[in-house]
């Protein structure tokens, strides 16, 4: 599982767009993707949840496939920075108890 974040801008979001990113409330990480964004709705931060579908898939392959899931929401973006967490390599260390 991947975790991506891209920050990015909005380049001339219409007005269904815009109402459409205030309409969504939802901040989680999720296969289609979510969107937070600044007071204008100008800058955005895209947060999307990616299974890893082999063994051997990295994080290129990840940030490829969470831009496709940006592009399904047919908003005009320009990309600022992508940033990818291999869920599969975070090592939880549990209090002795």
């Amino acid at each position: 599982m991947f975790r991506v974040t891209i920050r990015g801008k909005f380049d001339g979001l219409s007005e269904d767009g815009r109402a459409a990113v205030l309409a969504a409330t939802d901040t989680a990480f999720t296969e289609t993707g979510t969107f937070t964004h600044d007071a204008s709705v100008s800058a955005f931060t895209f947060r999307c949840q990616v299974p890893a579908v082999r063994d051997d898939e990295g994080e290129q392959e990840a940030a490829r496939r969470a831009l496709a899931a940006l592009d399904a929401h047919g908003h005009p973006y320009q990309v600022l920075r992508v940033a990818v967490m291999d869920m599969r390599q975070i090592k939880i260390r549990r209090k002795n108890r």
